[in-house]
């Protein structure tokens, strides 16, 4: 295990990986990502969020044949991708956030999502699978989180048994780095403090 880094470099090295080699992850690495997750701030501490770990090269196959628009899959993006060894699907649940905040400690006496002014359901998952990506550089790994199409959602889901409350907010791969090339979207450079920051107002 390589030893940690500080927290400032585990930020700023962060990037989309999208090229792996076959080497395999140690699952012992891969609890630790996985439970850096569970470490993700959520509302009501709902905690209304599951991680679909796919691990062996049968189920990544699985995955792929099941998420890829037919047709497509072919190219050199795509093939450095295939090779992580590991996917992590995030998913959010709804469900657990409303039953959550129906209890008595919370006072809403009903369900109604109008109420939340943000789905937090999906934030909170989201925030867990960001602590899984500083996670990975933290131990000298590459990841990327991409998204399933929607059109493809229902045979992923009939693949693995996702039930119909879980809804996967993305995908992360996780592998060893082989060499890449940056994407062509880096080319917009990244915005500066002023650029987005209002301070006291816009």
């Amino acid at each position: 295990m390589m030893s940690a880094m500080e927290f400032a470099d585990v930020v700023t090295r962060r990037r989309m990986v999208r090229n792996y080699t076959d080497e395999p992850v140690d699952p012992a690495v891969v609890d630790r990502i996985l439970t850096a997750g569970l470490h993700a701030p959520s509302a009501g501490f709902s905690q209304g969020w599951a991680f679909l770990l796919l691990d062996t090269p049968e189920d990544v196959a699985r995955f792929w044949v099941a998420a890829t628009p037919p047709g497509e899959g072919t190219d050199s993006w795509s093939a450095g991708l295939r090779r992580a060894p590991v996917l992590i699907v995030p998913l959010s649940s709804k469900a657990a956030y409303l039953d959550r905040y129906a209890e008595p400690d919370k006072g809403w006496t009903d369900r109604d999502e109008a109420r939340w002014p943000a789905p937090y359901w999906d934030i909170d998952t989201g925030m867990a699978g960001l602590l899984m990506l500083l996670t990975v550089v933290d131990e000298g790994l590459g990841a990327c989180f991409f998204g399933i199409p929607p059109e493809r959602v229902g045979g992923f889901r009939a693949e693995f048994g996702v039930p119909d409350d879980h809804k996967p907010i993305g995908v992360i791969s996780v592998g060893h780095r082989a060499a890449d090339r940056k994407s062509p979207s880096l080319r917009r450079g990244r915005r500066d403090l002023d650029a987005v920051v209002h301070r006291g107002g816009w």
